[in-house]
């Protein structure tokens, strides 16, 4: 529903216009400055184009003609109920019309219904609360009440989102537009939450863009990490995609971290051809090689609009867009933090960079208020202590978010001590900005963190999670605080995902924690220094997990050598096994992670009374492997 008579006049001359996508029905009162306008405004932000009514700036008793229209012309209909949805003849009218509406389309429009505080039992007049409101509707309106009737027992039936009043109402909104983005097969990027809009940056952009010139033009958006260019770059993406490119577009997050093997290549190559010509043609795609020669041919007859999401090197873009000469009108924006990508030969095109600048004082401080206190601007009393603590933090976007949520519902003595600290730290240290913030995090809540910066971001959450509880982390409470505190994000496929800032700060914390001393470090995630310090002959009490990963010789773990691991909990091991008689080892271990094709599961008597998983692939073992005891005798 419209904020202002200036918003109804807008909404209503677009949906005259039929551009509406999306419809949102909902009672003022119980919704609108709250659980409504977080769902308006996260769906316009993914480009969606979507209606909201203001029921109590209508007069008479008959729906508008721009009311129809947008109903007639939306595909997704929404219907928020909530405790006095069924008191207004205007929302229920609005149902009607809706239900008539879907059951006209033949399939191709539908209704996602939003149980606000109530429940579908409530909608389908099963108690007392909108039966009640009908009733009392029958007086006035006794030819309509009939239809309002069918209308909600219809929409009472389909599966919605449930919105308890101890439910995190942001991650329902989150669900909703993820859903809607799905259905209608929409390519656009989630916007952070608490974004602070960009409009300078983004103005800037399209405007060197200019999607109305024929010509091939590259933009290299750099500057360091965490400083905001991912977030200016789907802004633009979002802009474009949805006004001009439309299916021809895709977007390639973290390049870098997905191109250090071929096999993260291809992955990113199979994504750009499937976004752009479809999955038939990904699936086509064996190696690299292969993959640039299919990208040539999808990318070589219709203007693309292409962002490759953090490049640090060169060949990232030759395998992804290739050598060919993209089409006229083509667009490609990268992100990176060295100004010198890309290079100016090799590109058939217009190459133009942009700076990213820092973020200047008063959107610092409005985004840092979002994250502190869920509003746009500071508590009287916190106002000048927040101001400090931004002019300390400086316009670093990533650590304005993570200081800011380690402040939320905090003490004043909590606020006025991390000023102190943050004074004492120069603003070019960034790590030691974003370590405040990791200091005010619990054992439990550390340990996890330190686990996925140094072994399991971009990894599924769900091995972590059993090794973490066995370990009695409390997993799923804490994973819940390092969200709340902008340190993780958990993605659509479940992985944990990481800033490459607070990776680095985590491995650095690991690094200071046993002085540089690779033999007390809590966690082992180079492969060579791994094996390094196992092959010493003095315990490693302080060693919790081990990836020994990317090795070309086969390696063997000695009973010895495993004893002396005795904190260890997580081991990842490739291109290798374990040889001895492991009787007199007493072992933590939770988690093995284990493939070698070329080998068999060798040791004698290895019994692991805590092992909660154990992970094999591709392995070459026998069906009378030893590997098959240790599974039969871990615990249930």
């Amino acid at each position: 529903m419209a904020d202002s008579e200036a918003g109804t006049s807008r909404d209503a001359a677009r949906a005259s216009a039929g551009e509406y996508q999306v419809f949102l029905s909902f009672r003022g009162p119980d919704t609108r400055n709250g659980f409504t306008d977080f769902l308006y405004r996260d769906l316009e932000n993914v480009g969606f184009r979507v209606f909201r009514d203001d029921e109590e700036l209508r007069v008479g008793d008959v729906i508008g003609e721009s009311l129809l229209c947008a109903i007639n012309s939306s595909i997704i209909y929404i219907p928020i109920f909530s405790v006095t949805y069924a008191d207004s003849k205007w929302c229920l009218r609005e149902l009607a019309n809706i239900v008539e509406n879907v059951s006209k389309s033949e399939g191709q429009k539908r209704v996602l219904p939003i149980f606000f505080h109530i429940e579908p039992e409530d909608v389908k007049l099963k108690t007392p609360l909108y039966s009640d409101a009908l009733s009392r509707h029958a007086m006035k309106f006794p030819d309509e009440v009939q239809a309002w009737r069918a209308a909600l027992e219809e929409v009472g039936k389909i599966k919605g989102w449930n919105v308890k009043e101890d439910q995190s109402q942001a991650k329902i909104v989150n669900s909703v537009v993820r859903e809607l983005l799905e259905k209608m097969d929409i390519k656009q990027k989630i916007l952070p939450r608490h974004l602070v809009r960009h409009h300078a940056q983004v103005k800037r952009l399209i405007e060197s863009l200019d999607i109305n010139q024929s010509d091939v033009r590259l933009i290299a958006i750099y500057g360091m990490g965490g400083i905001g260019k991912t977030t200016v770059a789907q802004v633009v993406f979002n802009q474009l995609s949805s006004s001009h490119f439309g299916s021809h577009c895709s977007f390639l997050e973290d390049v870098r971290e997905s191109s250090s093997t071929k096999e993260g290549i291809v992955r990113l190559q199979k994504k750009l051809l499937s976004d752009i010509v479809g999955s038939r043609f990904a699936e086509q795609v064996k190696d690299w090689e292969q993959g640039m020669k299919r990208i040539g041919e999808a990318l070589s007859n219709k203007a693309v609009l292409v962002v490759l999401d953090d490049v640090a090197d060169e060949p990232h873009i030759e395998s992804l867009i290739g050598n060919c000469s993209l089409p006229s009108g083509s667009r490609i924006i990268i992100t990176t933090r060295d100004k010198t990508i890309p290079s100016d030969e090799g590109f058939n095109g217009e190459i133009q960079r942009y700076e990213m600048p820092e973020m200047d004082a008063p959107l610092a401080l409005q985004l840092f208020c979002r994250h502190a206190f869920g509003k746009n601007f500071p508590r009287d009393d916190y106002c000048s202590l927040s101001n400090e603590i931004v002019s300390s933090i400086g316009g670093l976007p990533l650590a304005v978010e993570v200081i800011g949520s380690s402040l939320k519902r905090r003490d004043k003595a909590v606020w006025e001590e991390t000023l102190v600290n943050l004074k004492k730290v120069p603003k070019e240290k960034i790590l030691k900005r974003l370590k405040i913030s990791y200091d005010g995090l619990d054992k439990n809540q550390k340990q996890i963190f330190l686990d996925i910066a140094c072994f399991f971001f971009n990894e599924k959450k769900t091995n972590p999670i059993y090794m973490w509880a066995s370990c009695q982390f409390n997993p799923l409470g804490e994973i819940e605080v390092l969200i709340e505190r902008c340190l993780i994000k958990i993605l659509d496929n479940d992985k944990f995902w990481m800033h490459d800032q607070l990776i680095a700060l985590g491995r650095e914390i690991v690094h200071e924690d046993s002085l540089d001393e690779f033999g007390k470090q809590s966690r082992l995630w180079i492969a060579e220094e791994a094996i390094e310090i196992i092959r010493t002959e003095e315990r490693k009490d302080k060693v919790q997990a081990v990836d020994i990963d990317g090795l070309d010789d086969s390696i063997e773990i000695t009973n010895q050598e495993f004893e002396r691991l005795q904190k260890l909990r997580f081991l990842k091991l490739r291109n290798g096994t374990f040889v001895g008689d492991f009787a007199k080892c007493c072992s933590k271990l939770r988690w093995i992670s284990w493939r070698c094709p070329r080998q068999d599961f060798r040791p004698d008597n290895m019994y692991l009374d805590h092992l909660v998983v154990f992970e094999l692939g591709a392995n070459g073992f026998t069906d009378d492997s030893k590997a098959w005891n240790l599974i039969e005798d871990a615990p249930v």
